[in-house]
């Protein structure tokens, strides 16, 4: 107990002296929080998962409608399917969020918005890990909001095969295959799910009709593949291969940066991700051994020269768990990554890093004390080497089965993009940003309250004085709380309600963009059958503005509502109907950009 106490004190002791931060959840195994599988309840940072149960009953399109559903999370989107979004995590924009496919980085570094949320489609996924508070100490730059690890199925045992189809509005049709076979020796699994849209038109100024404009048509292709194979008891491979091609109608911007609502412009996506990893466990260790690979291969065709956007992240890395203790244990990371912009561009950097993770559970007469801690180092050949670290605590009452508190404290950077640096309006001087956050939860029976406060000096942001990128001197204050609520109120309903206050500004004390100040979200399921579910869910949007410091047009105060059908016509067919927006609701979440109206799908999922 005492060697186990000094390790701890030992670890904060270290992160302290950064400004650190954490992990907290509650029943669920995760490998976000601390980049190894753990048990929610045994997790100290405040964490949120959608379970593929969740995203069947919901019957979610994309993975930003699923995230929506959580509280702190907004979005921003330039139209329909497909269009350029932006998921805003506690006040946060996509580019200070880190976001994973089966662990692997899907930020897009020759972009502007961090990862495409856009061509992120609700495909074969097991369940979405939401990690929020900085979270550096763990996995390095581009954390500074959290981290978002989008999981994918895995193969089951035996042989098993799914399908589904989909038509509704605009001519959106889904068709999605899944196969997969596993024995005690091998696995494998392969699924694909291709989605097509007519869409509406991107660019519609606010209360005039969809219909006077042309439709923004969308196509996407999202593939997976796993394999495994299992040496013996102690040792085992595995490797996964995530591809999306995507491609997208929009509305340019014409010589006076205006959108022509009437013309369009096309781009092109084949974005792929795969990693191959060495697994050893031991009597002493879990040891892994990875190489990782993102690209990403964008192009704009319009009536101008084709734009061609090429870039790359490779990734390798070892990992050691020891644990000691019963629930203890020690992670020792060590990475290796290339970031690379092809093209015109064609620049690179490089980045080395080292990352030690201490977790603890201690058992008390009343109930149990978990502390966490992460250290990491990284060095870059391009910036500054970069120290930072986050430490958290939970207790879990054991006399109120439910009641738990939890605290959490990180320190986070991020990098700017090659694009940032290099492009026409980039600047070469740029420096990484700096954030601290803090957040405090306390859960009972259902609710859960969470206060969240973050520091970000200089901010990476368009300067308009100087007509590029810059370091924006001063400190940005993101702060708020969330409240929420899930429980079963009888046998048959399970309510879900959250509100979430931000508060959102920059060093001059004005309130940021496309920020809602007030946002309520629920969602209540009726199970009357065991054959029938339905449900609604929906959202209240308060005040937000398309401009800094509350200028431009007003585009909040609005609510949208949606219904879900769902009935088992047997242990192998569902059929499903679902309503988005029911009520109509014009509204529109950036100005002069469409959303879609009343739409109505139909579909029937198989599995066997």
């Amino acid at each position: 107990m005492q060697k186990k106490l000094q390790l701890s004190l030992l670890c904060i002791a270290f992160t302290s002296q950064l400004t650190a931060q954490d992990i907290n959840l509650e029943s669920i195994t995760v490998t976000s929080a601390a980049n190894t599988e753990q048990k929610l309840h045994d997790v100290t940072a405040n964490t949120e998962v959608i379970t593929a149960e969740e995203i069947e009953e919901r019957r979610f399109t994309t993975v930003t409608q699923a995230l929506n559903s959580l509280s702190g999370i907004n979005f921003s989107s330039n139209g329909g399917l497909g269009k350029a979004t932006s998921v805003y995590l506690r006040g946060f924009d996509s580019k200070r969020v880190l976001v994973l496919i089966d662990g692997i980085r899907y930020n897009d570094l020759t972009g502007l918005d961090g990862a495409p949320f856009g061509h992120l489609m609700i495909s074969d996924i097991e369940r979405i890990e939401v990690i929020k508070g900085a979270q550096s100490g763990i996995w390095g730059a581009d954390a500074s909001a959290g981290v978002i690890n989008i999981i994918t199925k895995s193969a089951e045992k035996g042989f098993h095969a799914g399908a589904n189809v989909e038509y509704g509005n605009y001519n959106t049709q889904k068709h999605a295959l899944n196969l997969s076979y596993k024995t005690d020796t091998y696995y494998v699994k392969a699924a694909s799910q291709i989605l097509t849209s007519d869409g509406f038109s991107t660019k519609v100024p606010k209360g005039e009709n969809v219909d006077d404009y042309e439709a923004d048509g969308y196509k996407n292709i999202t593939s997976d593949l796993k394999l495994g194979f299992q040496f013996n008891e102690t040792n085992k491979v595995d490797f996964s291969y995530t591809r999306i091609d995507a491609y997208s109608e929009y509305d340019p911007y014409d010589s006076n940066d205006t959108i022509e609502a009437n013309k369009y412009g096309e781009d092109v996506t084949h974005d792929s991700f795969g990693q191959i990893t060495f697994d050893h466990i031991d009597s002493f260790n879990e040891f892994k051994l990875y190489a990782k690979r993102s690209i990403f291969n964008r192009q704009y065709l319009t009536d101008n020269p084709t734009s061609h956007y090429n870039g790359s992240v490779y990734e390798y890395g070892a990992n050691s768990k020891i644990g000691y203790d019963e629930k203890d244990f020690v992670l020792i990371a060590l990475d290796y990554k290339t970031f690379k912009h092809e093209n015109d561009l064609n620049e690179k950097y490089k980045n080395q890093a080292g990352t030690i993770t201490n977790s603890n559970i201690f058992k008390t007469d009343n109930g149990e004390i978990i502390l966490t801690e992460a250290l990491r180092y990284d060095h870059y050949d391009m910036f500054d080497d970069k120290t930072t670290g986050k430490a958290g605590v939970k207790y879990n009452s054991k006399k109120y089965k439910t009641l738990s508190f939890s605290a959490n404290i990180g320190s986070a950077y991020n990098v700017p993009t090659l694009y940032n640096l290099y492009s026409y309006y980039g600047n070469e001087n740029l420096k990484p940003e700096d954030t601290t956050s803090f957040d405090a939860t306390i859960e009972y029976k259902g609710f859960k309250a969470t206060y969240f406060y973050n520091r970000v000096k200089n901010m990476i942001d368009y300067d308009f004085t100087i007509s590029k990128y810059n370091n924006i001197q001063g400190t940005s204050i993101l702060k708020g709380f969330e409240l929420g609520y899930k429980e079963y109120l009888t046998d048959e309903i399970l309510a879900d309600i959250s509100y979430t206050y931000l508060d959102a500004k920059n060093e001059d004390k004005e309130a940021l963009r496309r920020r809602p100040q007030d946002t309520v979200k629920f969602a209540f399921a009726y199970y009357p059958t065991q054959k029938l579910q339905l449900g609604v869910d929906g959202e209240y949007i308060g005040s937000r503005f398309d401009r800094d410091n509350n200028q431009g047009v007003q585009t909040g105060y609005y609510t949208l509502v949606n219904f879900v059908a769902n009935y088992k016509i047997d242990k192998n067919f569902t059929t499903y109907f679902k309503v988005d927006n029911i009520t109509d609701t014009d509204y529109q979440v950036v100005d002069g950009y469409a959303t879609a109206q009343r739409s109505t799908y139909l579909g029937v999922s198989y599995r066997y």
